[in-house]
C-alpha cells in the first residue's frame, strides 16, 4: 500500500453471506460512522408507503439506476458521506455494489479510498443465508441473487478491484480478529 496518511474511507464489499454486515456492525461497535447504502433504498420504499421487503427494494434499486445511472446509490450517498467526513477521521461504506459506484467514489477520494472485500466459500455462504434470522434465502433464492448481482449490479467489479481481502471461512471471531489487524495496519481511527 502506498498511502503515507491513514485512509479516510473504507468500503466493505462482497457477496451475500460473506460477513460484510458483521464487519460493519463491528465497526460501528468500535465507533465508526457508518454508512448503508441499501438504507438510501429502503428510505425510498418507507417514503413510497410500501413494505420493506426484497422485491420493494430491488424495484427501487432498479428505478433508480435506470434514471440516474448504475452509480445511481454512490452519487445520492456522496452528499451524506461527505458531510460525516468533516466530523469522523474515518467513515465506513457498507454496500458498496456496482462497478460504477467504484469509479464514481474513487473518482471522490481517490486512494483514500480503501475497499475491503470479505469472502467465503459459495456453500458456506449459502448456508449462512438459510439459517439468517433476518431476511433468510433458500439456497436456490441465495444462487439467483448471486447471478442477479453479478449480471445486472456490477458487483464483482468492487470485489476484484479490493485493497484488501478478509477470508471469512471460520468463525465470526476470526474473521473479527483479522478485521482488527487490518485496521491496525491502516492505522485509522473512529
Amino acid at each position: 500500500m502506498t498511502n503515507v496518511t491513514p485512509p479516510r474511507t473504507l468500503a466493505l464489499v462482497g457477496m451475500p453471506g460473506a460477513g460484510k454486515s458483521l464487519c460493519a456492525a463491528h465497526l460501528q461497535d468500535l465507533g465508526y460512522f457508518q454508512f448503508r447504502f441499501g438504507g438510501i433504498v429502503v428510505d425510498e420504499v418507507v417514503r413510497r408507503g410500501q413494505a420493506i421487503n426484497p422485491a420493494n427494494e430491488k424495484a427501487v434499486r432498479e428505478e433508480f439506476r435506470a434514471r440516474e445511472g448504475m452509480d445511481a446509490i454512490a452519487k445520492r450517498a456522496l452528499p451524506i458521506l461527505r458531510d460525516a467526513l468533516t466530523r469522523h477521521p474515518t467513515i465506513i461504506i457498507d454496500g458498496l455494489y456496482s462497478f460504477s459506484e467504484y469509479k464514481t467514489l474513487k473518482g471522490e477520494w481517490g486512494d483514500s479510498l480503501i475497499v475491503i472485500a470479505i469472502t467465503c466459500a459459495r456453500e458456506l455462504r449459502y448456508a449462512r443465508l438459510v439459517s439468517r434470522p433476518e431476511r433468510p434465502l433458500t439456497r436456490a433464492e441465495a444462487e439467483q441473487r448471486d447471478y442477479n448481482e453479478i449480471e445486472n449490479i456490477e458487483k464483482g467489479g468492487p470485489i476484484a478491484m479490493a485493497d484488501f481481502t478478509l477470508l471469512n471461512d471460520g468463525s465470526p471471531d476470526e474473521l473479527i480478529g483479522a478485521l482488527d489487524r487490518l485496521l491496525g495496519v491502516l492505522k485509522v481511527m473512529p
